[in-house]
């Protein structure tokens, strides 16, 4: 194959779950140096999160992990209590430009921030606070040209470190990780797309009777966005986005975390426009330190060395690029085993019902029970764009 050949594979969901589950061998058999594997503890891993579903969903009807849960605050819908288009398109439009820009801006925002909703009340951190926040600026107007216009995002390359600063209440006191990071992440993705919505037409056009497998969605969102991520890997000219190298594999080693989530958050838009999603679970986990840290606080993965738990980690580093692919593989595992505790079949309940039931809520119930903080197991040193 070509270098052009095997950097579109690389941009593929597929790919990614291959080479975790190649990681996965490699650490059942001792090859890995930071990591060992034990997969009698899944058992575990499973009991947690089916108990974490029933608890936070008794009915089982459990939504897609997406953005738009974020949007929720005390079981109010911010997204659904305000006025919207009523033309199904602009609809599909608006949400792309309110839920990319807003999965860019996700990425950890450290321990001490916090956001206070002026409409709600409501004192929100991490992703929660993120993500209503990210509905406000988006709201503001600050992201289009056009004031009498606010829900839309054409104009990203005014936003600057100040804007994001203002709209997500930072200051001395209350810092947020990687807020340059960030601003320039939103102005590159307005040089790469123009408008995030522009990206909703284009899906559509893929729809083949009304049909769109969510491989599909993930393929566009990396070749159209693969130039924002600041100083990672290409191969023959083409940005590889979350893919990254590990001395035990040969190659590359793609996990495409934020363009997964960002894919999971843009099914529903496209069923609100009238477009069926098929081939969900042709995505796959993802590689984040929720589900990675429910994996090693349940003792399915157990560090080489104990020392590494009170260091911190490069992002391009071996034992987190491994700690988040063997995250992928570990939890294709750990689907079926707590479908069959729920009681629910794979088309009932796909990965994405099992990731918001789920895995994602029961690593961080347990980094809760476990560390004063509730922060992850693993320091790692990002630079907002990853987690």
């Amino acid at each position: 194959m070509s270098d052009a050949s095997d950097a579109r594979r690389l941009l593929s969901a597929a790919a990614v779950r291959e080479r975790a589950h190649e990681m996965l061998a490699l650490a059942e058999a001792e090859a890995l140096a930071e990591w060992r594997v034990d997969l009698s503890r899944l058992e575990a891993a499973a009991d947690l999160t089916a108990e974490t579903v029933r608890a936070n969903y008794p009915d089982l009807k459990v939504p897609f992990h997406a953005r738009w849960r974020h949007f929720v605050v005390d079981g109010r819908d911010l997204w659904a209590d305000r006025e919207k288009p009523s033309d199904p398109k602009a609809l599909g439009r608006a949400a792309f430009d309110l839920v990319i820009p807003s999965v860019l801006l996700d990425a950890g925002a450290g321990m001490g921030w916090r956001y206070r909703d002026p409409a709600t009340g409501a004192v929100l951190a991490r992703s929660e606070g993120l993500g209503v926040a990210s509905l406000r600026l988006f709201e503001s107007g600050a992201m289009s040209s056009d004031p009498a216009d606010p829900l839309r995002a054409d104009a990203l390359q005014k936003i600057d470190a100040a804007t994001i600063a203002r709209a997500f209440q930072v200051t001395n006191d209350n810092p947020l990780v990687g807020l340059e990071g960030r601003a320039a992440l939103l102005r590159r993705l307005g040089d790469a797309v123009g408008r995030p919505g522009a990206l909703f037409d284009i899906l559509s056009k893929h729809a083949e009777d009304g049909r769109l497998p969510a491989p599909t969605i993930l393929g566009v969102l990396l070749e159209a966005l693969g130039p924002i991520w600041p100083g990672r890997l290409s191969l023959d000219g083409v940005p590889l986005g979350d893919c990254w190298t590990h001395p035990a594999v040969d190659g590359y080693v793609p996990l495409h975390k934020l363009s997964q989530w960002m894919s999971y958050s843009l099914i529903e838009p496209l069923q609100w426009a009238g477009i069926e999603v098929t081939d969900i679970d042709g995505l796959t986990g993802l590689a984040e330190y929720r589900n990675g840290g429910l994996f090693v606080d349940t003792g399915v993965l157990v560090l080489k060395d104990p020392e590494d738990a009170g260091r911190a980690h490069p992002v391009d580093g071996p034992l987190v690029v491994g700690w988040r692919s063997l995250t992928v593989a570990l939890l294709d595992k750990l689907a079926p085993m707590v479908r069959e505790r729920l009681g629910v079949t794979a088309a009932e309940f796909p990965l994405a019902r099992v990731l918001e039931g789920g895995s994602w809520a029961a690593g961080r119930r347990i980094a809760r029970q476990l560390r004063a903080d509730g922060g992850p197991p693993i320091a790692v040193t990002s630079d907002g764009t990853v987690f």
